[in-house]
């Protein structure tokens, strides 16, 4: 009997939201579900987009019925409109999460690169590439948000597959990465200031 894990991962954005759902066996083959992308524009309002992205992860929820999400998480960024924007978007798709009880896990860019393509630093190609052969795919899935959320979920399913803890603070947490702890270091801080 083969146990398999449901990963839907996204790639949080207001204007293109990816999302990607793999099942991955125990010996870390990954077969994709479905692939897609969520888009908004910026012409409309900010409740409108959410609404959207909100409706959208409703439904692939419901459809496809995932073990856990992964997620991308923004570490830094120049640019602080789209940090809000990524922010927002996350929050929505977390708590559609939250209401059915499904588990969440953040993961950076860099851990997202490191895993897939085992160099933290690839560029978007590389991981595309990657995901196109880890997958099997006949072409690789367009556009980048689709395969970034691909790759999401092939990295939480292999991190928890070799025993990798989904939480940041208590038992498990010291098989954090650099930046995962750097992120629950911060996180306890600010809400140490409050």
């Amino acid at each position: 009997m083969h146990v398999t894990l449901r990963v839907l991962g996204i790639d949080p954005g207001l204007t293109r939201c990816g999302i990607g759902v793999v099942d991955v066996e125990k010996n870390r083959r990954a077969t994709m579900v479905a692939v897609g992308v969520v888009g908004t524009s910026p012409e409309e309002t900010l409740d409108q987009r959410l609404l959207v992205i909100a409706l959208a992860i409703d439904d692939w929820l419901d459809r496809y019925e995932p073990h856990v999400l992964a997620v991308e998480r923004v570490f830094s960024q120049l640019n602080v409109s789209t940090v809000m924007g990524v922010a927002q978007a996350s929050g929505v798709v977390i708590a559609a999460a939250a209401r059915r009880g499904i588990p969440v896990a953040l993961h950076t860019p860099s851990e997202v690169k490191a895993a897939v393509t085992g160099s933290g630093s690839s560029n978007k190609e590389a991981v595309t590439k990657l995901v196109t052969k880890i997958l099997r795919l006949d072409a690789p899935p367009r556009p980048a948000d689709a395969a970034d959320a691909l790759a999401l979920a092939i990295t939480h399913a292999w991190r928890a597959g070799s025993g990798a803890s989904v939480a940041t603070t208590g038992p498990g947490s010291q098989s954090l990465t650099p930046a995962q702890r750097a992120w629950a270091e911060a996180e306890a801080k600010a809400r140490r200031a409050r």
